[in-house]
This record gives structure tokens, sequence and C-alpha cells, in this order.
């Protein structure tokens, strides 16, 4: 049973340059500036997406974060070897394969094309900046 004093609140992402990500953010997703300041010197914007905040932040002093994974094409699964967050999701209403080639029209890459996951779901994995991947869900009825 879900605890109902609990609910989703943001996602938080370290850019190299947290600037160009919430623009991408904004281009790319329709995503909308809500904040822009400097927290522990250093910079902080918060972007509103589908309703989930996308808090990216830049380096901090002292702070040494290491490379992102690659970006990589998979088939399956099975090729997920790290541990850590894998990746976000958002829900699309709609038609996404057809919003896949309005992303694509924009720049956007994919390392995973749209593909039917299972009966009535169609998914596909969006390349982010900072070597974020965003799933991106289309349930149909």
């Amino acid at each position: 049973m879900s605890d109902a004093r609990l609910s989703f609140d943001h996602v938080h992402i370290i850019s190299e340059d947290p600037h160009a990500a919430a623009r991408w953010y904004e281009e790319m997703l329709g995503g909308t500036i809500k904040g822009d300041y400097v927290l522990r010197e250093a910079a902080q914007i918060n972007v509103i997406v589908g309703g989930v905040s996308v808090l990216i932040r830049g380096r901090r002093p002292g702070e040494e974060p290491g490379e992102p994974r690659a970006m990589r094409h998979f088939d399956d699964y099975s090729s997920h070897d790290e541990w850590g967050t894998d990746h976000f999701g958002f829900r699309f209403q709609g038609d996404l394969a057809a919003f896949c080639e309005e992303l694509r029209a924009k720049g956007a890459t994919f390392s995973v094309e749209p593909w039917e996951f299972g009966p009535g779901a169609l998914i596909c994995y969006l390349a982010a900046p900072d070597g974020v991947s965003i799933e991106l869900v289309q349930v149909r009825q």
C-alpha cells in the first residue's frame, strides 16, 4: 500500500552546462523555467516538464563529478550493467511516434527508438544532456 504522505517532488541533475541543459528541456520537451539562481555557489535551474520539477545544477566548488556513462543504443535490458538511477520517464498522451519525429526535427537523438514494449505500450529512450536517459511511454487504450 502506498503511503499517502509521499508524493513525487523532483529529479535532480548535475550538469556541466546547466543553462544549456535547461534550454534543451525547454526546447525539446516544452519545459518552463521556474527558477534560475545560485545555491551553494553553483547555478541551479528549476524546469517544470510535464508537471515534474527537473532541477539542474552546475558544479559546486571542490566537486569533481565523474563523466556520465556514454549514451548507448541497446536492444534489451540485459545491457544495463550499472547501479543507481538508470532513467526517468514521462507518460505521453497522443501519438508518440509522431512526437518522436518532432523531436528528431529539433535535433534530438534516441538511445532506443520507439518500439512495442508490450501489448498497448510504445516506449523509447531520449538521449538528454549530461548522459541522462528519458523514457517516453505511450499507453494505448
